[in-house]
């Protein structure tokens, strides 16, 4: 069994106070900004730090051959584009830390397509995965639904952005690649960055670029930390964590966006969402941690 240091320990955490906290820090910045805006500003800015900062460490930042390009192609549209495209547009329809635990629902829709299109098994703990999750939507489907103001859309938005997560989970899995996953990654998100300033433009009202105090931090946030900071930590601690350890990092990030996000944009999670937060944690506890 793989120990834990402390070093990886504190990166583990860090990262998901990271991840957690960027729900309702993103929902903060839709205040003032669209959401293609938003996430074409700052993908754009977060790759070209993250590209700075490999490429000062040596790592090979161009891709070579139509192999390697086609990969940064076909492997962003549904990691990149299609998650983080999808789920910024379902978070301007929902509360953070609703939006939160409907995207961590990626695990359980990773385990349910590798079963029905890669013939890997089925077990009984899948199904009760998949009914843990069913139940949580439709508790959250049923809240927005008896909300006179309420979104539903936004969830369909959300489980949109999380199979897209899925299935490029799926891909990267299975892909040979030769690219560097770090220069991967930059690419990725430079194009789909391009991609989602285009449609920002053709969508969305033009924006006057004059933003608040805490929007600009929050802007910040999410170059630095989300797209710099938190990436950094996660390739450092990718090849090294254990599979239980970070199944437990991952069932942790929704729990966090839901009980921050009263302290940072006032929204308070109803029963509908924390009884759904407990079936998704059920869920993604039930196909990632193994019995020993």
């Amino acid at each position: 069994m793989t120990t834990v240091t402390r070093r990886q320990l504190i990166g583990l955490v860090l990262l998901t106070l990271m991840w957690g906290l960027n729900w309702p820090i993103m929902k903060l910045s839709l205040r003032e900004l669209s959401p293609l805006h938003f996430r074409a500003l700052t993908m754009a800015c977060g790759a070209l730090a993250m590209a700075l900062y490999f490429g000062a460490r040596g790592l090979r930042m161009w891709p070579h051959g139509r192999g390697e390009w086609r990969d940064v192609v076909v492997l962003g549209l549904p990691n990149i584009l299609g998650w983080h495209g999808l789920s910024i547009i379902g978070v301007a329809h929902l509360p953070a830390g609703r939006a939160a635990i409907l995207g961590f629902t990626m695990p359980v829709w990773t385990v349910l397509l590798g079963v029905l299109f890669y013939r890997e098994r089925l077990t009984v703990r899948l199904v009760v995965a998949v009914a843990a999750v069913l139940l949580g939507i439709t508790l959250l489907l049923w809240s927005e639904l008896a909300q006179l103001a309420g979104r539903p859309v936004g969830i369909f938005w959300m489980q949109g952005a999380a199979f897209c997560w899925a299935l490029g989970t799926i891909w990267m899995r299975r892909a040979r690649l030769t690219l560097p996953p770090e220069t991967l990654v930059v690419w990725m998100m430079v194009w789909s960055a391009a991609v989602l300033a285009l449609a920002a433009v053709a969508l969305e009202p033009a924006q006057l670029w004059r933003f608040s105090a805490p929007v600009w931090a929050s802007l910040m946030w999410s170059v630095l930390i989300n797209y710099g900071v938190a990436q950094v930590i996660w390739f450092a601690l990718a090849r090294q964590l254990p599979p239980a350890t970070s199944a437990m990092s991952v069932m942790a990030v929704p729990l966090v966006g839901t009980l921050s996000a009263p302290l940072i944009v006032g929204e308070w999670p109803g029963w509908p969402d924390l009884a759904a937060l407990v079936c998704v944690v059920v869920a993604i506890g039930a196909v990632l941690l193994k019995r020993d």
